[in-house]
């Protein structure tokens, strides 16, 4: 028998400035919660820990637009999150927070430690200062162009267009993020720990340690920072939110966020363990334990050079073993953005789909933006969870159960002789725990549910080819061995889809009557020669999963929609007035009513039309670029708002008498200015 191992497994701290999304599941909990999933159901001894990150600058800037107190939205968002990872049934160990106690005595200790022996530098140097609200601008306090990418709207702690971290007096045209107006900078003192120190140990460790098995885009940005040259980090801030500074001269000052919440995985283990009643320094101290960090892209940095430096600093911790990070996942082919509420938030997803978590663990995984950004759309989770799940896996063990109850009154057969096809089946059957676990274990969560789903195909497969239906008369005793082996193929996917679809393999093992069975684990997969033994009772058959609804996925097509356009209405732009002109001025322009009697594109061109338009006393020729807004029958007979006495001018070769009015939409299209009702042609708008 192995021995069991230890895991620290980390989930990213989550900011408690707002719920958690799809992006957040499909980058970093789901994945984390298969993988400590998979090592319990190894026998091996899991911590699997995160917790709300409750320092960070977007929680302050979040109070301020509420007009309530940090504490209070922190308290607000910790509930929400917490309950809804219950509800999903992501698995962790301990969820803390880092407004506990423990974890700001935890986060207080370890700088005093790397104070005291000498681990900071002290500088004091020019920062971006708002003198209208008295504030340093720390982080996303400020936004302006990044220097990396030139995106205009950067933070000051880091890029999120190109992923870059920087620091705010790096940004070029910063502005404050809390009045609008430009920064100026006031000198400060802060405590830094020099990176560049590190340097060697870093290359050493990364570069050469885990050239080979950390993931190529996790290693690829730690490479490009390390050869852009490590510089020393502020460990400190000028904030008032925050854990405060524990050392002489660090009155008015936090720690900084990047500092406070990975100490807070260490601290969420303390406060686990001793609830436990354990020891929790082997799941830190301990150099046979193997420490996980599961992130997004946008945290290598901070967990591959910033943390590791610090506990490097420190001295007597461990350092992760690997770094799965994950790249972002899109929603309908746009960035997910909580501030245009272009996302799916999983404390309203649990609402509208109450009991199929487990269709959106399945969706998330099967298309995880592992290697590169994917795309989640509804139709896909709809395609996922009818063709697949209710199709192949569901469709499988409704018919294993019904028929075990039709022929054998719910009890599992004894089989008869095996033949050459019920033997293979079986001997695929015990190679599957091995295939699922190697891809588990090398991270490749897609292709370990690939594998899963692979088990259920070769199931319904088995049964379509040995057509027990067909036999059950003729051949009563050949339809025992061909039932005995389909329910082996369920108990193994009990187990095996459990990581991946945990309250369907719970539901499958109540189908099965197996809770409790604790024997049937993982590893007894590979051995055992029987699954579910002969003579064991099984439940009755319940829909494994249900099919879902084109009206169900209009409704969260429709929300979207309504939130896009939401956005358009927030982000219209009203062109800014004109000089201002005497009435004389607008008493010259003559401007009527007419009808558009012809309309033709003009050669050679996208925009243009050219038009003949009955203006009452007269037919004129006006050339207008509406092209791309109409086509040439659809504005015939409409009546216009029109510019006559402007000067001709030629276009295209074609001479323009006037001018027709039009509007912006916010859809980028054009509109026209027109009566409410029919009026004369060359009725004067005065």
């Amino acid at each position: 028998m192995n021995t069991p191992k230890r895991y620290t497994i980390t989930a990213a701290l989550p900011y408690t400035n707002g719920p958690i999304h799809i992006g957040h599941l499909a980058g970093v909990y789901v994945p984390a919660d298969i993988f400590a999933r998979y090592q319990r159901l190894q026998g091996n001894d899991v911590a699997y820990i995160s917790g709300s990150d409750e320092h960070g600058v977007p929680i302050t800037i979040k109070a301020k637009k509420e007009g309530i107190t940090p504490q209070q939205v922190v308290d607000k968002y910790h509930q929400i999150i917490k309950q809804s990872f219950i509800d999903f049934g992501i698995s962790f160990d301990n969820y803390s927070r880092t407004s506990a106690p423990i974890h700001h005595e935890t986060a207080s200790a370890f700088f005093k430690k790397l104070y005291e022996n000498g681990k900071f530098v002290e500088e004091t140097n020019q920062q971006l200062y708002d003198a209208e609200a008295n504030q340093f601008l720390a982080d996303r306090f400020v936004i302006g162009t990044c220097p990396k990418c030139g995106f205009e709207e950067s933070y000051g702690d880091q890029c999120e267009n190109c992923g870059t971290s920087h620091n705010a007096t790096d940004l070029i045209n910063p502005k404050s993020a809390i009045t609008g107006n430009t920064p100026t900078m006031k000198e400060t003192t802060h405590w830094f720990l020099p990176l560049n120190d590190y340097e060697a140990f870093l290359k050493e460790w990364i570069l050469v340690g885990h050239k080979n098995d950390w993931k190529p885009n996790v290693y690829g940005q730690v490479k490009s920072w390390i050869d852009d040259g490590l510089r020393p980090r502020a460990v400190t801030r000028d904030l008032d939110w925050g854990i405060p500074v524990p050392v002489k001269g660090g009155e008015g000052k936090v720690l900084y966020v990047w500092f406070d919440a990975p100490i807070g995985y260490i601290s969420a283990t303390k406060e686990w363990a001793k609830a436990q009643g354990k020891d929790w320094e082997p799941y830190w101290k301990d150099e046979s334990t193997e420490l996980l960090h599961f992130i997004g892209k946008d945290n290598i940095v901070f967990h591959c050079i910033i943390f590791p430096s610090m506990l490097k600093a420190e001295g007597s911790y461990i350092l992760p073993q690997n770094v799965p990070a994950n790249e972002f996942l899109n929603l309908e082919g746009n960035k997910i953005s909580t501030s245009k509420n272009w996302a799916v938030w999983l404390h309203e997803y649990l609402e509208d789909f109450p009991g199929k978590q487990d269709v959106l663990r399945y969706a998330l995984t099967a298309n995880a933006p592992e290697t590169k950004d994917n795309d989640f759309t509804w139709k896909d989770f709809q395609a996922r969870n009818n063709n697949e799940l209710v199709a192949i896996f569901g469709n499988f063990i409704n018919r294993v159960v019904v028929l075990t109850h039709k022929y054998y009154d719910g009890i599992v057969p004894e089989p008869g002789t095996f033949n050459e096809v019920d033997e293979d089946t079986l001997i695929l059957l015990k190679r599957y725990p091995k295939i699922i676990g190697k891809s588990i274990e090398r991270f490749r969560f897609r292709e370990a549910l690939t594998e899963m789903m692979n088990l259920a195909r070769l199931g319904n497969k088995y049964l379509a080819d040995e057509e027990p239906w067909k036999k059950i008369k003729e051949d009563p005793d050949r339809v025992r061995t061909i039932m005995f082996v389909a329910l082996q193929i369920a108990t193994g996917l009990s187990v095996l889809s459990e990581p991946f679809l945990p309250f369907s393999a719970s539901k499958l093992k109540g189908m099965l009557n197996l809770n409790g069975h604790d024997e049937l684990n993982w590893n007894a997969l590979k051995t055992a020669e029987t699954l579910i033994a002969p003579n064991h009772r099984i439940n009755e058959a319940c829909l494994l999963f249900a099919k879902i609804e084109d009206s169900e996925i209009q409704i969260q097509l429709d929300k979207l929609q309504a939130s896009k356009k939401a956005n358009e209405l927030a982000n219209q732009k009203i062109a800014p007035q004109k000089e201002i002109i005497a009435f004389d001025d607008f008493s010259k322009l003559d401007i009527r009513i007419g009808t558009i009697l012809e309309a033709s594109k003009i050669a050679k061109t996208k925009k243009l039309l050219k038009l003949r338009v009955d203006i009452g006393e007269e037919v004129r020729t006006i050339v207008s670029g509406i092209a791309e807004s109409f086509s040439p029958p659809e504005i015939i007979g409409k009546q216009v708002t029109v510019l006559i006495n402007l000067a001709p001018r030629t276009i295209k070769g074609v001479e323009s008498q006037g001018m027709i009015l039009m509007v912006d939409t916010p859809e980028g299209k054009l509109t026209f200015v027109e009566p409410e009702r029919p009026v004369d042609n060359g009725q004067k708008i005065s």
